[in-house]
This record gives structure tokens, sequence and C-alpha cells, in this order.
């Protein structure tokens, strides 16, 4: 972990063939995040592999999150890592994460004012996710929420994805890492190489 109550712990690492979250990215997208208060709420982490960036949420203060996953053992890893940083307010749920989103969230829950997805580079799996995640009709997130999506940097997405807005990219070599605003609106926004950033 980078900061926060369970820095300098060592999570179990994933499997080979996976792009887990570089420190270099996470310390700069987390820093962005805590920067805008993001992290004072639910935290929502798709396709969340290691649980890495869930766990980062918790250990610098979010007071929940959330880990979808639908691999089987990546959800045993996931449930060990949390147990090894020692934080609470944590659930993992296995399942395919467009199934899982389409569902809408309970109304009893409470929305995310934080997510990211970060599904596999080869997949066509991010724009959907963003669909999703972005649509107020689902509440998965709260008014003005950020949501950041990690991608192959020559990876073309619209500045605007149902109820997101494109913010900003910021590139780490092959990693592109793209932050939204859920808006709730469907008006254009600016191009995303217009607020690119390289690193």
């Amino acid at each position: 972990m980078i900061a926060g109550t369970a820095r300098g712990i060592r999570l179990e690492a994933a499997s080979a063939g996976t792009r887990p979250l570089s420190d270099r990215v996470k310390q700069s997208l987390f820093a962005s995040l805590e920067a805008e208060g993001a992290l004072t709420d639910g935290f929502l982490d798709l396709y969340a592999g290691t649980g890495a960036a869930g766990i980062e949420a918790l250990s610098r203060g979010a007071d929940r999150a959330t880990f979808v996953e639908h691999d089987a053992k990546a959800c045993s890893l996931i449930a060990a890592n949390v147990k090894r940083a020692r934080v609470d307010g944590w659930q993992v749920v296995r399942d395919d994460v467009l199934r899982y989103l389409a569902k809408g969230l309970a109304a009893a829950q409470r929305p995310y004012r934080a997510a990211i997805s970060d599904p596999p580079y080869d997949t066509a799996l991010l724009a959907p996710t963003l669909e999703l995640l972005g649509d107020v009709q689902h509440r998965w997130l709260a008014d003005g929420a950020v949501v950041v999506a990690k991608h192959f940097w020559r990876a073309a997405f619209e500045a605007q994805v149902g109820g997101l807005t494109l913010e900003r990219q910021r590139r780490f070599g092959e990693t592109m890492v793209s932050f939204y605003r859920q808006t709730g609106t469907t008006t254009p926004g600016s191009r995303p190489e217009e607020n690119a950033e390289r690193t």
C-alpha cells in the first residue's frame, strides 16, 4: 500500500497475465482522488483483480469498498489481501461486472463517490461498463462522483459516455488513466486529446 492506515503492507500478487496497478499509477490517481475529497464515501472497484485499488481507497479513508470480480481465485485473493491490510467496510462480489451493474444499486444502498474500472486491455468491456456505471437510472454513482478508467493508451473513448463526462487523462507508458465525472447529462464534452497529459 502507498498511503494511509495500511501503508507499507505488501499484498499477495496476482497470477501471470494480469496488469495490476503500478505504484506510480496508484500514487498519481489516488492523490488526485484525495485532493478533491472523492475518498470520503464508498469506493467501487470493478474488475478488481488483487483488490489493490479498493484496499488503497479504504486505507486512505473511504468508509466502504465493494470489489467486483468474476474469477473465483481472484475473489479469494482479494479477501486475503483485505484481511492482510486490516481495513474494514468491505465486501467481495463474485459476478460478471456488466451483469452486476445492469441490476442497478439496491434502493437501500448509498451510491458510490468514486469508482475504478480496470478490465483486461484485450477486451471491449470498458465502454459498456462506463455506460452502465454512469446511467443515473441505475443509481451506482453519487452526484459529481469520479470514475477512473484504466486502459491501453491507444484506445479511443468518447468525451461523453452516458452520464459520464471525461475531464482529463494521464498517460503512464502504455497505460492511460482517464478521469470521468458523473454529470447526469449527455451534452458533448471536449475531445479527450485536448485534456491529455503524458507522464
